[in-house]
């Protein structure tokens, strides 16, 4: 009876390491929102890192957290570094693409809880009286982050900090038009 149930054991531990191996390795999760402005107007608060303080929806997770800028004041080679509390871990934000005003290229490195690097990319269309801000976040899964992702939904995670954040984006650009 024993040895049944190791042998069923093994079977489970390895048909779930398959499982989670066979998963995707690259993720990528997008948002769309449109805003009441000018297509100028909402790039201007994504490539200046100072103004995301305002809209982003990490900011208010650890209003203590240290936060350094770097580089040039906005556009390619403008940085932001923070250090926080667990919910917002450790890391560091480079403005690696930047035309005006249609897309900000973001490389995204992550040094707490978890190592990683992504890409935070958005893309502005004019939309009517309005701009079509597209907000995609991608990046490449080792296994543990399957495994994790599986478990914990990780695409919808990322979705549900996309979403709040495009949400106050929009609220900040369309005070300021």
């Amino acid at each position: 009876m024993l040895k049944k149930l190791l042998i069923l054991l093994v079977l489970l531990v390895a048909g779930s390491v398959a499982y989670v191996a066979m998963q995707p390795s690259e993720f990528r999760v997008e948002r769309t929102a449109t805003i009441a402005a000018t297509p100028a107007a909402v790039f201007a608060h994504v490539d200046d890192l100072h103004k995301w303080e305002a809209w982003s929806p990490w900011a208010k997770l650890d209003p203590k957290a240290k936060m350094a800028y770097e580089g040039t004041p906005a556009g390619k080679g403008a940085a932001f570094t923070w250090s926080g509390n667990d919910e917002v871990g450790e890391g560091r934000m480079t403005i690696v693409e930047s035309q005006t005003p249609d897309l900000v290229d973001i490389k995204v490195d992550f040094t707490k809880p978890f190592e990683g690097t992504n890409s935070s990319t958005f893309n502005f269309k004019p939309a009517g009286d309005g701009t079509a801000v597209t907000w995609t976040i991608s990046g490449y899964r080792n296994f543990i982050a399957k495994a994790m992702c599986i478990v914990f939904n990780g695409e919808k995670m990322i979705g549900d900090q996309l979403d709040p954040g495009l949400t106050q984006l929009k609220a900040v650009a369309e005070k300021k038009a």
